[in-house]
This record gives structure tokens, C-alpha cells and sequence, in this order.
């Protein structure tokens, strides 16, 4: 059975490799992923962050973030579910704890970037009520798409 779990240090690389599985698979790592990637403690945690994995067994199969941009403003990121439990709904999950924890912290918008490869993701941010936006003053060259979702 799946479970969401809190991210903790001991986990720091299954975030990484997950990542680094579906950035690789498409060509997109960058420099601005492996900043967040080698140290997302110092990186996102201590920075009024939060990460959450999911967790299959002892395996460690998803991830997770929410990045404080500004008073009010998170972005979801570090999105991941390894490709043997795509489609099972985990995704889903791993969103709407991101979510959740964006509204207890009372931000008023949501944004994520994303590329147009990427079609199923995509697919579920639109299914969350995420909107596509202009893509200004993205933090990644192969960002092609930017969504955000209206809490407030």
C-alpha cells in the first residue's frame, strides 16, 4: 500500500534520483533542478518549503514540493512518480497534499512550470483547475509552460 509520507534527509537521494529519472527521460535537467535536487533541504525546507514522498513498502516511488516564491505565492514542484507506478492515482495524491498545505499556510495562488512533453501531467494540473498562463520569468530554460491555480 501507498503512503504519503513527510520528506526527511535520510530520503534526500530517492528525491533526487526520481527526479533525475523523469528530467533525464526528457531531456530537460538543468542547472536550476540540480540546485534544488543536491540539497532541497537548505534548497526548499528551510526556505518555507515542503516535500512529500510516496512511499511503497521501504521504496520510495514519488515526490512532491511546495516552494515559497513570495508572501502568498507557492510554486508545486519536484513532481514525480517513478514510471512502474504511474497511473495509479499517486500523482493525484501527492498534489492534492501539496494543495492542502498551500491553503493551511493561506496562499492565495498556486504555480508550476512544465513542458509540453510532458502531456499526461499536464492533463492532471488542468483536472486540479490549474490554468495555463504566460510563461514569464521562468527559473528554467526548458520551461515552455507555466499554470497557476486561484486559491483565493
Amino acid at each position: 500500500m501507498v503512503e504519503i509520507i513527510a520528506f526527511d534527509i535520510t530520503f534526500a537521494a530517492d528525491f533526487k534520483r526520481l527526479n533525475l529519472e523523469w528530467l533525464d527521460k526528457y531531456k530537460l535537467t538543468e542547472s536550476h533542478d540540480l540546485y534544488y535536487l543536491n540539497d532541497p533541504v537548505k534548497t526548499i525546507i528551510e526556505k518555507d518549503g515542503f516535500i512529500w514522498l510516496a512511499k511503497n513498502g521501504e521504496e520510495i516511488i514519488g515526490s512532491a514540493a511546495i516552494m515559497k516564491m513570495e508572501e502568498g505565492v507557492y510554486e508545486l514542484s519536484k513532481m514525480s512518480v517513478t514510471a512502474a507506478f504511474q497511473g495509479q492515482g499517486i500523482g493525484k495524491k501527492l498534489i492534492e497534499i501539496g494543495l492542502a498545505k498551500a491553503m493551511e499556510l493561506n496562499a492565495k495562488k498556486v504555480i508550476l512550470y512544465s513542458n509540453h512533453q510532458l502531456q499526461s501531467a499536464i492533463h492532471m494540473y488542468e483536472k486540479f483547475g490549474f490554468n495555463h498562463v504566460a510563461v514569464i520569468d521562468s527559473p528554467f530554460e526548458t520551461a515552455d509552460i507555466k499554470m497557476e491555480l486561484i486559491l483565493a
